[in-house]
């Protein structure tokens, strides 16, 4: 077991992240006589924005009080002004003295997953991500304190900072949240997200090729009608799955009859998932327009899919094929079992804590994209489209 840690000196154990503020860092960098030749003060950014001076500093220090569209517009003329450029991050450069021992001291590393949109320990997907930094950190002998509960300000306050080694970010971490770590000079590195205008490490499946990759195979199976289903509003990896099944559909000159409610459906679970889905997909069946393969930016939309299809009579996958992403438990115990990519998760833990490690002691190298490939697996829900079989068949004869 790793070991505990005194993290939390006033009995906090688990914290919730719920607060999705948007916070802008300007990574521009125009070099130190940039930054020099105009210092932009907190006056200039609430004169620009038309509030007060102390509205200013506590948006900038990612703290509450103040309402999200005023955080956006502060952060955002702070951004233009070039506030960031100027300000220098604390903690990072190298270290001596007194300030060595002190980091020889911090012997814990916070574990942020926010408990929204399935994002929990208990989760197929996230859970065994968790599992991997567990691992990871035990293997280093460092503590670990896992933040799932409410915050809404000063994380700081609930913390030890000068216990804190770093920190590993899991799913969508609010922007209000990333800027007052910064703040705090606390290393940190994402896992399956990131904030293009607040700089981190970050780790991710490579969503895009491994994407392209399954359409390529159905493409190359004769399915010529096919539909990609999932949010990409959604998160990054959403996005990126739906980009690389886009490219492979454009790069093969196969025509898109997308329906826009697939790519906009929401659902807090996988009966309300199912029931949206059951809504869209009779439509197209009702329009003839129903596909001969469903691209599924995830295990769970596919499984929704394939029970929507089933209960209108559509045979898997003699009529219709389904692929889903992640190859969380479920995948393997479907009937028929789903063909999906495997994400080995435990994996991309284990990459994130030697990455964070790798940060502490190299805090002023260029910030790294890290992307873990994945492996297609053919099971009972895809076969070659219909038509292609007949084909086939007819060639042999």
């Amino acid at each position: 077991m790793a070991r505990p840690s005194r993290l939390f000196p006033n009995g906090f154990d688990y914290v919730m992240i719920t607060d999705n503020l948007l916070s802008i860092i300007d990574t521009r960098g125009k070099g130190p006589a940039h930054s020099m030749s105009r210092k932009v003060t907190m006056q200039q950014i609430a004169d620009h924005v038309g509030v007060s001076k102390f509205a200013v500093s506590k948006a900038l220090a990612g703290k509450s009080g103040v309402s999200a569209d005023t955080r956006e517009r502060i952060i955002g003329a702070a951004t233009q002004l070039g506030y960031f450029v100027q300000k220098k991050v604390k903690a990072g450069g190298s270290r001596s003295g007194a300030e060595s021992v002190k980091q020889s001291q911090r012997d814990t590393i916070i574990v942020l997953i926010p408990n929204v949109r399935y994002q929990n320990r208990h989760s197929f997907y996230w859970g065994r991500i968790i599992d991997g930094i567990s691992n990871g950190l035990e293997a280093h002998q460092l503590g670990i304190m896992i933040v799932t509960e409410h915050i809404t300000d000063n994380f700081a306050k609930l913390i030890n900072p000068d216990g804190v080694l770093g920190l590993i970010g899991v799913g969508l971490i609010s922007n209000q949240l990333l800027l007052e770590l910064r703040n705090l000079g606390i290393p940190f590195v994402m896992v399956d997200h990131e904030d293009p205008l607040i700089p981190s490490d970050s780790l991710f499946m490579n969503n895009f090729e491994c994407m392209r990759r399954v359409t390529n195979y159905l493409l190359g199976n004769g399915h010529q009608r096919l539909q990609f289903v999932g949010n990409v509003r959604y998160s990054k990896s959403f996005s990126d799955r739906w980009l690389g099944y886009r490219s492979m559909m454009e790069e093969m000159n196969v025509e898109m009859d997308q329906s826009p409610e697939l790519l906009s459906f929401e659902g807090d679970n996988r009966s309300e998932m199912t029931e949206t889905l059951e809504a869209i997909i009779s439509k197209l069946k009702e329009e003839n327009k129903l596909p001969t393969s469903f691209v599924c930016a995830n295990d769970s939309i596919a499984l929704c899919v394939m029970t929507v299809l089933m209960r209108m009579g559509v045979r898997i996958p003699e009529d219709c094929t389904v692929t889903g992403f992640d190859n969380i438990e479920d995948a393997a115990l479907s009937s028929p079992t789903l063909s999906t990519v495997h994400v080995n998760k435990e994996a991309l833990g284990q990459r994130a804590v030697e990455t964070l490690l790798w940060r502490i002691e190299h805090p002023e190298s260029p910030k790294e994209k890290i992307l873990l490939s994945g492996d297609f697996i053919m099971r009972e829900s895809t076969a070659p489209a219909a038509a292609a079989a007949d084909q086939a068949a007819n060639t042999a004869k």
